[in-house]
């Protein structure tokens, strides 16, 4: 109790003033600073600030991590039902692979085309280059020759989709030549290399120009079944060919062309040559031409 006079003395300035008068009169030498948001200091602010920033970074890693997982199940369950987007994923993949392979082995200072060539055989080579020749002489007679050479491209790309079923083809055949030998038809001879040879007696066995009897095949239904998916995809090859002529706006115009050359030939000379065959054309479209 006896301390507190003393410091109350000290406290005081010399000319007997009070000291909070002085301080009131006194200017400030630091400027105010700025009000503090509900009594927290700058460095909880800035704490809270970041920490609001964190949370919702770690929301939208959240959100992102949920959206990558349904668009992966959405991606496999696609990939499951549909053959021909897996198969464009696996194409992919052997290309990333074969540039990864490529820019391995030419960053070694290696011949790319001869390494890979030590995994093929002589005749897988041959065969290799002679399949590249044939997709190049394809590629090359594209163009529009006559009907009757369209019809024999179209049916030499008919066979090579053609899968045939070579033990199903065996075993008819056995079939009909013990039929056609327990009829006495056809003998079986035997060679001296023990070869077997049938002789058809008289000539009804091996069809030829004459024979008719193809008529009385009966297909299986798989076959029947192969014939109409071609008639199909056929069918879905001609719609959409038209739907990209209508797409480029051809819909209202009549087709007087056999190919996209021939279309832009057929424009050039109506763009030259339309406003002198006007009265002709307007004549054919009314039938009153002399």
């Amino acid at each position: 109790m006896s301390s507190s006079p003393s410091k109350r003395r000290r406290m005081e300035p010399d000319d007997g003033q009070p000291a909070a008068q002085e301080e009131n009169s006194r200017p400030s030498e630091k400027p105010p600073s700025q009000p503090e948001t509900e009594g927290q200091t700058p460095k909880a602010s800035a704490a809270a600030e970041r920490l609001a920033r964190f949370k919702a970074l770690q929301a939208r890693a959240k959100d992102s991590a949920k959206t990558n997982l349904k668009e992966a199940s959405r991606e496999n369950q696609r990939l499951a039902s549909d053959p021909n987007e897996l198969k464009a994923v696996n194409r992919k993949r052997d290309v990333a692979a074969h540039k990864l392979l490529k820019a391995d082995i030419e960053d070694a200072g290696g011949d790319f085309e001869r390494k890979r060539a030590w995994d093929w055989t002589v005749d897988e080579s041959e065969q290799w280059d002679k399949r590249v020749k044939k997709k190049a002489a394809a590629r090359d007679n594209n163009a529009f020759q006559d009907y009757a050479a369209e019809s024999h491209k179209v049916y030499k790309r008919q066979l090579r989709n053609i899968a045939p079923d070579m033990g199903q083809y065996e075993k008819d055949k056995m079939a009909l030549i013990e039929k056609a030998a327990a009829s006495g038809g056809l003998d079986i001879v035997e060679t001296e290399t023990g070869e077997l040879i049938a002789i058809d007696k008289d000539g009804s066995f091996y069809s030829t120009a004459d024979s008719t009897s193809f008529a009385s095949n009966k297909p299986d239904k798989a076959a029947i079944d192969r014939l109409v998916g071609d008639l199909q995809r056929a069918d879905d090859q001609r719609m959409k060919k038209r739907r990209d002529r209508m797409a480029q706006g051809d819909q209202d115009e009549d087709v007087t062309y056999i190919n996209e050359k021939n279309k832009q030939f057929n424009q050039k000379l109506s763009r030259f040559y339309n406003k002198y065959t006007e009265d002709i054309r307007d004549n054919f479209e009314r039938g009153t031409r002399i």
